[in-house]
């Protein structure tokens, strides 16, 4: 802490000695251009370049394409749709199976399904369709969401 010293005061002619509460920043600046210098100095040695030989792109040998998943809606009714077509809760599975194209039943388990649901329906008929998927084995199950305005 730095001191302060006034004129004379009083008769006495004496000085007075006042403690100064200021923050001396001039320490402080020339602290912050000194780091400063040293960091414009070394951020360019920072920067390191290394030569990578990498090997060319190659497609990739089978491309068979994705099929395209199959989509489940629920309406506010009730009622299930699987792309376009109408179905009920008791033959979903068998219709999941016929939409993703096997309709033997062997193997349709491993398609990816997404369940979109209206707004307005009732969790009760969403979780329905749910436990019935999964009773049947389909466990690739995605679930969309449509923002509401």
């Amino acid at each position: 802490m730095a001191g302060k010293v006034s004129g004379p005061v009083g008769a006495s002619g004496g000085k007075t000695i006042q403690q100064n509460s200021d923050i001396n920043v001039t320490p402080f600046v020339d602290i912050m251009l000194v780091l400063l210098i040293i960091f414009m100095v070394s951020a360019p040695l920072a920067t390191v370049s290394i030569k990578l030989d990498l090997p060319p792109a190659t497609p990739p040998v089978n491309q068979e394409q994705q099929k395209e998943p199959t989509y489940i809606s629920i309406q506010e009714s009730g009622s299930i749709f699987i792309a376009d077509k109408q179905t009920t809760i008791e033959t979903l599975a068998n219709d999941v199976c016929a939409a993703v194209g096997n309709p033997t039943g062997q193997g349709c388990q491993e398609e990816r399904v997404f369940i979109r649901a209206q707004p307005e329906v009732k969790y009760n008929q969403f979780m329905e369709v749910m436990n019935d998927l999964q009773k049947n084995g389909f466990f690739k199950v995605g679930l969309l969401n449509e923002d509401i305005e």
